[in-house]
């Protein structure tokens, strides 16, 4: 009996999960600058993200006064690098912040959504150290010299990723996805509609020191390409519900926003396509900001890291979430990794906060 698209991707996971062994790794003197900067946040600087990316997750070893050393550290480490042809930041995990009352309201493990198969040596971490640049020797190099600085940390996984076709229209950052679409189109058009979906504002219920921070949420999703290539663009395009130029189904331009209401049946987009399942009124699309890159581990390990900023989980990602559930395209996809982070505001205000609890 032929394998389902879905159960080709589920035996692919457990003849090998390609995950990242624990490795220590050594000692070297922290140089360059680590002052405080009042500019843009790392995460959200420019309309298109750099083409290039490696995203670590560390284990803390550390504990007690010991543990926000590490913090301060890490802080230092990505600051260090910070600046030029890299943007890198530090994101944290629920076990980084061990003590509820320091805690944002919303930080926890990423839970297992319908269809996950998480592995979990690529799941979760105490520490996401996400670091983009303009080539990959560059984000390598400024890598290894963040991790040197935090010589006793393990590394829990990683993933290298890379943004083909990376360019900005309407102000939007686009590049071109695995299964040979343009994602993007839903992003914020202005630096002031990204800061206002992906930061936490004051009144939101946060600890005072979490405001001007996003939460981060990161998804390793394998993807079918084998299967999806088999399919018809006309098939592929009303799985997506978008053309492959960005174009909507119905004609209205990727720059525009579509009227789902005028075709209550599905007839020109269908009900499951993923566009209509994520953001069914296109006119108020999610409080989220996406900035995803693809990975290539092997011919049958490579897809999409999902990554996504907002201030309000509930109402970013895991809304979406829930409304994905019985999408087309669910049968091309596999979720095996990721987890949820929150990236502190800039500067070192943070640290003293926590250290002050």
């Amino acid at each position: 009996m032929a394998l389902t698209r879905r159960e080709v991707l589920l035996t692919s996971v457990a003849a090998g999960t390609g995950a990242v062994g624990l490795a220590a790794v050594g000692a070297l003197a922290l140089q360059g600058n680590t002052s405080d900067s009042a500019e843009t946040a790392a995460h959200l600087r420019g309309a298109a993200p750099l083409p290039f990316a490696q995203l670590h997750a560390l284990d803390l070893t550390a504990s007690g006064q010991e543990r926000a050393n590490v913090l301060r550290a890490a802080h230092h480490a990505i600051a260090a690098i910070d600046g030029g042809d890299i943007a890198a930041w530090l994101a944290l995990g629920e076990g980084a912040l061990p003590s509820p009352a320091d805690r944002p309201r919303h930080l926890k493990k990423m839970p297992s959504f319908a269809g996950d198969v998480l592995d979990p040596a690529q799941s979760h971490g105490d520490l996401l150290l996400h670091i983009t640049g303009s080539s990959a020797r560059a984000v390598r190099q400024a890598a290894e010299q963040a991790l040197r600085a935090l010589p006793q940390q393990q590394v829990r996984w990683h993933v290298d990723g890379t943004r083909p076709e990376n360019r900005t229209e309407d102000g939007r950052g686009l590049s071109r996805n695995p299964f040979h679409f343009t994602e993007g189109h839903g992003n914020p058009g202005t630096a002031a509609e990204i800061t206002e979906r992906a930061t936490i504002k004051v009144g939101q219920g946060e600890p005072s020191w979490a405001v001007g921070a996003s939460y981060q949420v990161i998804r390793i999703i394998r993807l079918a390409t084998d299967f999806w290539d088999r399919d018809t663009v006309h098939e592929q395009e009303r799985i997506i519900g978008r053309r492959k130029n960005g174009r909507w189904l119905d004609g209205t331009p990727s720059t525009e926003r579509a009227v789902f209401a005028t075709d209550p049946h599905g007839k020109t987009t269908p009900l499951d396509a993923h566009v209509r399942r994520a953001v069914p009124n296109p006119r108020t699309p999610p409080p989220m900001v996406r900035r995803s890159y693809n990975y290539h581990r092997a011919p049958d390990d490579q897809g999409l890291i999902f990554s996504c900023f907002q201030s309000d989980l509930e109402k970013g990602f895991e809304a979406v979430q829930r409304r994905l559930q019985g999408e087309a395209m669910a049968k091309y996809t596999l979720a095996t990794g990721g987890g949820y982070f929150f990236v502190p505001p800039p500067g070192e205000g943070w640290l003293s906060a926590l250290n002050a609890n």
